[in-house]
């Protein structure tokens, strides 16, 4: 139990500097070319589609990598 909530720990602490130092340099993660965003007289929708599949290919990678190492 101590081991995954240290690994857990460390994956949110990665994730928090990641997306600290994404923010200082411009990139803006829910506004991607691909999001859509439609806005009527009283209503917005925003389906961020290019969003979604950069952080299904980000967590993919990660994962894939952890379990690697809890193979061993």
């Amino acid at each position: 139990m101590p081991r995954a909530l240290m690994t857990i720990g460390a994956v949110i602490f990665l994730a928090g500097s990641a997306l600290w130092f994404v923010s200082k340099t411009g990139f803006q993660i829910g506004r991607l070319p691909g999001d859509i965003t439609w806005t009527g007289k009283n209503v917005k929708i925003y389906a961020p589609i290019a969003t979604m599949i950069f952080v299904s290919v980000i967590l993919t990678i990660i994962l894939n990598i952890l379990s690697r190492f809890g193979r061993k």
